[in-house]
């Protein structure tokens, strides 16, 4: 599986531990090893244009999802080709903003860290087709949210 985080935002992060994350929530949800994803974090200013750009709303966000293939999970592959070898899939780009996430992460109550986590996998899921627009979708996806955090943390002996 190929992670690629790049960090523009000028705000120090743990890098590894966003790709460590996206990468145990894309094998809980038995994503294709061959899948492919970017994780880009970004300032303020670089995330308003994007979220003015992309959703007509002002202001920066604390996540956006780009995906780029059809994917669900159970059945994550990128196809095959006409020798039956796999092909990746690129699932897409999640957008970060830290500065967002730091403010938030105030509001709630917990860490910097805490917060890009779950915007992390948050971002994932929606590359993977999941929404909360409805409530039955809501309960759904942040209910997964909630697992996927919980048996990363609990992997890594945190609560």
């Amino acid at each position: 599986m190929s992670i690629e985080v790049v960090n523009e935002s000028g705000v120090e992060v743990d890098e590894e531990n966003l790709a460590a994350l996206a990468r145990h929530a894309l094998d809980a949800l038995r994503v294709s090893p061959l899948a492919e994803l970017s994780l880009l974090l970004v300032d303020e200013e670089a995330m308003t244009e994007l979220h003015v750009r992309w959703m007509d709303e002002p202001g920066p966000t604390d996540v956006l999802s780009f995906p780029m293939d059809e994917l669900r999970p159970g059945q994550m592959d990128g196809g095959a080709d006409e020798d039956g070898e796999l092909d990746p899939a690129l699932l897409g780009d999640v957008v970060l903003c830290p500065a967002v996430a730091e403010r938030q992460a105030k509001e709630a109550g917990h860490t910097t860290r805490d917060e890009l986590e779950l915007l992390t996998v948050h971002g994932i899921l929606h590359l993977l087709g999941f929404d909360h627009a409805e409530p039955e979708e809501h309960k759904e996806m942040f209910g997964l949210q909630a697992e996927l955090l919980t048996s990363w943390r609990d992997e890594r002996g945190r609560s």
